[in-house]
């Protein structure tokens, strides 16, 4: 029995089988309808479900239930949504929509956020951990909470919203009305602008190379939470399997140290051949990365600002909720040592009290697959992260 996954998403619509197990056993992703509206968005993510649902063991009829990940704003639990990246769906009745396509068992939707959170929990990077903050830093900052190993939902659905913690009283202003939120700061976007503001040219350091020549050994490379396996799936392909096809930050060597405080500054180069979330990351805040890796001084200084921005915050969420653990996820997450070192630096420096000491960081392991795979969770481990 298996359930069926959907990751909605600005640039693309990703469909899966998840297993029991929590196995990624098949997908599809197609690209979003650009300027599509409401019907042909749609169309699109039925085409991709009934091509995904055509593997599935027993079709339509076999399905456990369909779990869904979409960016907000939502009504939730109901799933009337409204992705601000979206603009053909405007109150949409998602849920209601494809429980009339699929009624064999419960639809249930969340956050994409939290979807990647959840993921992380259950099958990731933050497996066996009781207080875990999950987070996602691209063109926007947000999360997931898990306390005493199950999701908090709070009154709307929207517990864990970590980047409107504010880090800067009197910083730039945020896309929520607010000052200083820690996405105003350190959005991809946003940084690459600041960056710009403060001299920075795209692309002057590194011109003929995409990394510093002067870098770790092929061993600490491998290990590095910084390197990836370029290879990925694209357009409307499909995937079988997960374990040997899921990109992750330096994925095998994350499986083996995840568990270790050092694993988040691991020495090595900058290695960002795709984006990690694909949607979730701009071309200009990959080069400040790029830049900054080989040595440009602005781009450095720009991602020491994000850093410091993240720990702030970091060291905020340990003290309200106890945390063990955070992990963070996204594009900019991918520039490894230029992000965690001034993190780790910070939160260390604010998080003082004994039991705020024990908090660890580490990146995100499970890569494009996790939307699908949390959005399954809310289906197949509801007893944990289904509060609906």
């Amino acid at each position: 029995m298996v359930v069926l996954a959907i990751d909605v998403g600005g640039t693309k619509f990703a469909a899966g089988l998840v297993d029991t197990d929590g196995e990624l056993l098949f997908s599809e992703r197609v690209p979003t309808p650009q300027g599509g509206d409401a019907d042909a968005l749609w169309k699109t993510l039925i085409r991709l479900t009934d091509s995904v649902t055509a593997h599935a063991p027993h079709g339509t009829s076999g399905l456990l239930g369909v779990g869904v990940g979409v960016g907000g704003p939502m009504t939730w639990p109901d799933g009337v949504v409204s992705p601000l990246n979206m603009p053909g769906w405007r109150d949409f009745p998602l849920v209601d929509r494809l429980a009339e396509r699929f009624p064999a068992g419960p639809v249930r939707i969340h956050n994409d956020a939290v979807a990647l959170a959840v993921a992380e929990h259950w099958r990731g990077a933050g497996h066996g951990s009781a207080n875990m903050l999950g987070m996602v830093v691209s063109t926007g900052v947000g999360g997931g909470l898990i306390l005493g190993g199950h999701l908090i939902d709070g009154g709307t659905g929207n517990a864990g919203h970590v980047g409107h913690i504010i880090v800067e009283p009197d910083g730039p202003p945020c896309g929520c009305g607010g000052r200083g939120c820690l996405e105003a700061v350190a959005r991809g976007p946003a940084l690459a602008s600041w960056a710009q503001s403060q001299g920075w040219q795209p692309g002057s350091v590194t011109a003929d190379r995409e990394a510093p020549p002067d870098t770790a050994d092929p061993q600490a490379r491998r290990d590095s939470p910084t390197s990836r396996d370029p290879q990925d799936s694209r357009g409307s392909q499909g995937s079988r399997g997960s374990q040997g096809s899921r990109e992750s930050l330096g994925s095998q060597g994350l499986r083996d140290s995840r568990h270790s405080p050092e694993s988040v500054s691991a020495p090595g180069p900058l290695v960002m051949p795709e984006p990690l979330y694909v949607e979730a990351t701009v071309a200009s805040a990959r080069q400040l990365a790029l830049d900054a890796a080989a040595g440009d001084p602005v781009a450095l200084t720009a991602m020491r600002r994000a850093g410091r921005a993240i720990g702030l915050a970091l060291a905020s969420a340990t003290h309200l909720c106890d945390l063990d653990l955070v992990t963070i996820g996204g594009g900019l997450s991918q520039a490894g040592r230029l992000i965690f070192d001034p993190l780790e630096e910070t939160l260390r420096a604010h998080a003082r009290m004994d039991f705020a000491r024990r908090v660890r960081v580490l990146p995100a392991a499970l890569g494009q697959d996790a939307g699908l795979i949390g959005a399954a969770a809310l289906v197949l481990a509801a007893d944990r992260y289904w509060g609906g």
